[in-house]
């Protein structure tokens, strides 16, 4: 505080020119340093009283915010965030659109999945049963191709030359064997092969009956147990000591439908076949054949080996039937592979545990390429009270069933023509 006592007369460290009011030392014309620190700048001075006027808008410069540049790469803030706000509806557009992909790929692929899947019929073919063979390494497939007439009218009867028989019987029995390492095998299993019968009251008689619905026996407790997929596998396991993982059958319409559904299969006769009885009449040489044709190919046993040419031709068949399904000119095209997975859903009958992905499993199997084979024959002789029958070769067949039991390839020394 100021020298009361001297005040009015200039000192070292100020002065007081009226009460209370303090003036350092100095030229007081002049700033001093601590003034100059705090004093505002002639620009911004304004004299008192005087009126602050606004320029017209016409003369007002527009805005421009001044953009920052932040520390991260070329980011920058225009004060406002629009460019931040249309970034972040780019990335939300891209994630929705990520979504519907997603949805696209996913959900609907499994809709049409399951829904397929449900159109498959099912059937209880592979029941448990006292001295069941356990299971194998490898994985086998019975496939089997039915004389049922079931979803056919009376034209498609006449145009086929199916004949208008009720129930069914087999006419093809095949082993599509895929071992843990090494290509798959179709293995042909003639129908008139002399097997036990697990029909009650039946003795020893050809596979093929197993499967007819015709032929029923009674079991201990009174029921009536007749012919079809169960008791049939039943009899080929027993006989092979190789136990059925899966079942697949297909009725005669089904096979027509199939092959229509794929455009068509390419096949080679090596001489002009004709069988009315089959609805066939073809020239020697490649050819494309439709569903119609091909199943009369597959069907007639108008040729010196009866049954076993058919099977070859079955085999020919059923690879050829492979190739084009499994083609990525017919899995990619939906105009082709839709009406096949229509075709096969609403034809095949599967056992209760198969799903159509086993389906679609088996054609993945064989799409690298099959060997084809038969279970090795031994003699055919012709029995009293059962007709022409198949007996295998033991040792060979013996040879087979082992190897596809214990997951191997079958050895050549086993394979049948």
């Amino acid at each position: 505080m100021a020298d009361r006592r001297h005040r009015g007369e200039p000192g070292s460290t100020g002065e007081h020119d009226r009460g209370g009011v303090f003036r350092r030392a100095g030229d007081p014309e002049k700033p001093d340093a601590f003034e100059k620190l705090y004093r505002s700048r002639e620009s911004e001075q304004r004299v008192v009283g005087e009126t602050r006027r606004l320029p017209p808008a016409d003369q007002v410069p527009p805005h421009r915010p001044r953009k920052r540049r932040t520390h991260s790469g070329g980011r920058e803030y225009d004060g406002r965030g629009i460019q931040r706000r249309a970034k972040e509806q780019r990335k939300k557009r891209l994630r929705n659109t990520l979504v519907v992909l997603l949805v696209l790929l996913l959900v609907v692929p499994g809709g049409f999945y399951l829904w397929a899947n449900s159109r498959l019929e099912r059937v209880e073919a592979l029941q448990d049963y006292e001295g069941r063979p356990d299971s194998a390494r490898g994985t086998t497939y019975m496939i089997v191709g039915s004389d049922s007439r079931e979803g056919m009218d009376e034209e498609q009867m006449r145009e086929l030359a199916t004949g208008n028989a009720e129930g069914r019987r087999t006419d093809t029995i095949m082993i599509l064997y895929v071992p843990r390492d090494g290509e798959p095998t179709i293995v042909s299993v003639p129908r008139d092969s002399y097997v036990p019968m697990p029909i009650p009251g039946y003795a020893d008689n050809k596979i093929n009956t197993a499967f007819a619905d015709s032929v029923c026996g009674a079991d201990e407790e009174g029921e009536e147990v007749c012919g079809g997929p169960a008791p049939l596998v039943q009899a080929f396991e027993q006989a092979s000591n190789v136990r059925i993982d899966h079942y697949v059958e297909i009725g005669m319409g089904g096979f027509v439908d199939l092959v229509d559904a794929v455009g068509g299969v390419e096949l080679c006769p090596e001489e002009p076949m004709a069988d009315p009885k089959a609805g066939l009449d073809i020239e020697a040489g490649c050819q494309e054949m439709d569903g119609g044709t091909a199943l009369g190919y597959v069907r007639t046993r108008a040729t010196p080996r009866a049954d076993l040419d058919r099977i070859q031709r079955q085999r020919e068949f059923f690879s050829a039937l492979i190739q084009e399904a499994s083609a990525p000119s017919t899995i990619f095209n939906p105009f082709q592979s839709v009406p096949l997975v229509l075709a096969g859903t609403d034809t095949f009958m599967v056992d209760e545990g198969d799903k159509l992905r086993h389906l679609a499993t088996m054609l993945l199997a064989m799409r690298g390429g099959t060997q084809t084979t038969a279970v090795p024959v031994g003699e055919t002789p012709t029995l009293d009270g059962v007709g022409s029958v198949v007996l295998w070769d033991e040792s060979r067949s013996q040879l087979m069933f082992d190897a596809m039991n214990e997951g191997e390839p079958i050895p050549e020394e086993a394979m049948q023509d």
